[in-house]
């Protein structure tokens, strides 16, 4: 199965298909909007959380690293196999599937009475959410008729939009009250409300033309692979042990066979035919050093407000909200200009303006003021988000025949989360932020500032990569483009404060 994570296939539609205006319409939307909002709202509030969780749990920094990256690896490992899912057995079925294994283990993160066994849950969590997103966007695809699909997806965007905004107040308030166990307690009661209306109102679809063995090889490869490295990164700050390196030795080899493996399958997990597109490959490679960027910075910053400039985690989740609401007015405004000017220009200036964000942030330390210090730095952060999101991802589309775009997007996607996983585990180390150093605000100022200094150099090399590989005209006809419905809001397939690293992620949902 080639196109695995595809939202693009709309074999098995029902008849002429739903409208959008109807009322089942709405339903479907809000079906599937609260599906993938259920783990944005995840997303955005568990950075907010990690102080307070390494506090109550006795966890050192490597595990509350792990309590991030768990999720991230096996979702980013899975995701592409949960869409093919969906298409083979049915992307209704698959999507609840997702959603109550999601929930559950929610529940299973909510109960941990050590963060071993919150790092375990939050890896299913992970499996839930492979299963989840691709179809969240898939079935909007399939499901209404041609001439509302784009109109769906912006309402799925917006809404989505919606709960990335809402999730920093929202969790920064649980855990200033209830605490922390209720970030994930509220994923329970959202999916049985998605639970119930999907199986309502949401007709089933899958592609008629899915055939050929899953790639269950090059999934566990894929994870395998991910595991190890991660593991090497993340020890490595504790000195290169006997067991870091042959972790990320074995890491290394594994991932040399999968992609032995995916040369060799007939229905490949990840097809390497598509990296043949030199715009596609170095594509991927700006989204490797971008979205690396906005992990580390996400995920440093909360811990920075939080124990170096004494904001509670209320204060701390809303001091990031403007970024969200950059993107949700202007998204949409940024993918016309890429239209007009070409995807070079944005995706050069992009992350230089995120950079300039970064580097303000070395403002804030003890004591720092909200508004002269944190405000500027996010603003100047999320204009340059809102400049390179909708952009990078039309140009992803771009740079592969339009019945491709599917599993075009999903592996931008999993690289987006590959790129968070890795940096979310190297990042601090190398800054010098190890063990039980992040309760100590003078270590947690050193190392943020060396952290922000890296994230800068990355986001530096992503601007050089676009500058010097993508093309002015990669938009423009003959080429028939896949682009994104970005008119109101070109929604990421997380939200800007992620978990397991990431920030919005190109493509959305998997698809």
């Amino acid at each position: 199965m080639s196109d695995n994570g595809s939202g693009g296939r709309n074999g098995g539609g029902n008849g002429g298909g739903i409208r959008l205006g109807t009322g089942r319409g709405r339903w479907v939307v809000a079906a599937t909007a609260l599906g993938s909002g259920m783990a944005m709202l995840d997303g955005t509030v568990v950075n907010v959380a990690l102080p307070r969780i390494g506090e109550e749990l006795g966890a050192d920094l490597s595990a509350l690293q792990w309590t991030v990256n768990a999720y991230m690896l096996t979702l980013a490992a899975l995701i592409l196999l949960g869409g093919s899912l969906g298409d083979r057995y049915g992307r209704r079925r698959v999507f609840l599937l997702g959603v109550c294994w999601f929930a559950l283990a929610s529940a299973g993160c909510a109960a941990a009475p050590n963060v071993e066994l919150l790092v375990l849950a939050r890896a299913l969590q992970g499996v839930g959410g492979a299963l989840l997103t691709p179809g969240s966007l898939a079935m909007l695809q399939a499901v209404f008729a041609e001439e509302d699909r784009a109109g769906a997806v912006g309402a799925w965007s917006g809404l989505g939009g919606v709960a990335a905004a809402v999730g920093p107040f929202l969790g920064g308030w649980l855990v200033d009250g209830p605490g922390w166990r209720w970030i994930f307690l509220l994923n329970v009661p959202l999916a049985a409300v998605v639970v119930a209306v999907t199986a309502r109102h949401v007709p089933e679809s899958r592609d008629p033309d899915a055939s050929g063995r899953f790639d269950v090889p090059g999934a566990l490869l894929a994870a395998l692979a991910l595991a190890g490295i991660t593991y090497a990164l993340t020890e490595a700050g504790s000195g290169l042990t006997p067991g870091a390196v042959a972790a990320g030795l074995a890491g290394l080899a594994l991932a040399g066979a999968f992609v032995l493996v995916e040369r060799r399958s007939a229905n490949p997990m990840l097809p390497l035919s598509l990296f043949r597109s030199r715009l596609f490959a170095s594509v991927n490679l700006v989204t490797l050093c971008v979205y690396g960027a906005f992990s580390a910075v996400f995920l440093l910053l909360t811990v920075q407000l939080q124990i170096v400039a004494g904001f509670t985690p209320l204060l701390s989740g809303v001091a990031l909200v403007p970024i969200t609401v950059l993107m949700l007015l202007f998204s949409g405004r940024a993918g016309k200009l890429g239209r007009a000017v070409g995807p070079r220009l944005p995706l050069t200036a992009g992350p230089l303006v995120v950079a300039a964000g970064v580097l303000l942030m070395l403002r804030i330390g003890p004591g720092a003021n909200y508004w002269l210090d944190v405000l500027p730095a996010v603003t100047v952060q999320g204009a340059g988000m809102t400049l390179l999101v909708a952009p990078l991802t039309a140009t992803v589309l771009a740079a592969v025949d339009v019945r491709r775009a599917g599993i075009a997007s999903g592996v931008n996607n999993a690289a987006a989360r590959a790129a968070g996983l890795f940096a979310v585990a190297a990042i601090p180390p190398l800054a010098g932020l190890t063990g039980d150093a992040y309760r100590v605000p003078a270590e947690v100022d050193s190392a943020f500032t060396t952290a922000m200094l890296i994230c800068a150099a990355l986001l530096a090399t992503g601007a050089v990569l676009a500058f010097a590989t993508v093309r002015s005209d990669a938009l423009a006809p003959p080429h028939p483009v896949a682009e994104p419905d970005c008119d109101w809001y070109c929604a990421p397939t997380t939200p800007p404060i992620h978990p397991g690293g990431a920030g919005p992620e190109p493509g959305r949902d998997g698809s």
